[in-house]
């Protein structure tokens, strides 16, 4: 879709050439939900990818993950053996509600920034315990932690001008084990439970999303018994989120159901 409000397109190659925020700006990478419908408030779009930020650097510490980069790119990344949780990466690339098309195209900060709880990007992040690099609009950066940085539907802990520069997933998150369950109402509609489980040595995690406004992830410090479970994610959730994808009592009901079958996945073997 045509933006037929946009004035003025920025093309900054350095942060020093980033234009001071005001009101009608945007921040372009993907673009793919940013052009999908009319934008009658924006005057200027700042275009991120003329930065030419590397899209993944494979580090000793873990992976840095440009928020400009492709969900293509990242689904393609062919991890160290080491590296268990490296099929959770993949699935939750082919989550997103849309072709491979879109996947080219649509950016793992794009997707995080949006702040939809159906973000396949941000159960990664948060499930792998992710740290946000913010850059802020007096020159410096702020690291969130990627649990942090989703505060409810449609609201990121960005603040106005903040930029999100890049996700850094650490090597001891992505050496643990993991299993995934994702349900839709129908074949290929939007998640209307995402959930995510890692395992290492005892110690189980469980990451919920979709089924709730911002991803919510619960950790047991020994496999725990199916009350248990239960009474756990009862107590972390507040309230179920509700959309035209699905009700919010079917939404707990299935996302009990799937952290059991997470559960028994990851703690029988």
């Amino acid at each position: 879709m045509d933006l037929n409000t946009i004035e003025h397109v920025v093309t900054p190659r350095d942060r020093g050439e980033l234009p001071t925020h005001r009101p009608g700006d945007a921040y372009l990478a993907g673009g793919t939900w940013l052009f999908s419908e009319p934008q009658t408030g924006l005057r200027r779009l700042v275009d991120l990818t003329t930065f030419g930020w590397a899209n993944l650097q494979h580090q000793p510490d873990g992976l840095d993950i440009a928020a400009t980069c492709p969900l293509s790119v990242l689904e393609a990344f062919q991890p160290p053996a080491a590296w268990l949780a490296a099929p959770v990466i993949r699935q939750c690339c082919r989550a997103l509600l849309g072709s491979f098309k879109i996947r080219r195209v649509a950016t793992v900060g794009g997707n995080l920034c949006l702040a939809l709880p159906a973000s396949p990007m941000a159960a990664l992040v948060v499930a792998l315990e992710g740290m946000c690099e913010v850059w802020t609009q007096d020159g410096n950066h702020r690291e969130v932690p990627a649990r942090s940085f989703i505060l409810d539907a449609h609201r990121s802990a960005l603040g106005a001008g903040e930029i999100l520069r890049g996700i850094h997933l650490p090597d001891v998150a992505l050496r643990r084990r993991t299993a995934f369950r994702q349900t839709s109402l129908t074949p290929l509609g939007r998640s209307a439970a995402l959930l995510i489980g890692t395992y290492d040595q005892g110690r189980l995690a469980i990451t919920i999303t979709a089924s709730v406004a911002a991803p919510i992830r619960i950790t047991f410090a020994a496999p725990p018994t199916k009350p248990e479970l239960s009474l756990a994610i009862d107590q972390a959730v507040p309230v179920w989120f509700s959309d035209i994808h699905g009700k919010p009592e079917w939404r707990r009901r299935i996302t009990h159901l799937m952290a059991a079958e997470l559960c028994d996945e990851l703690c029988a073997s």
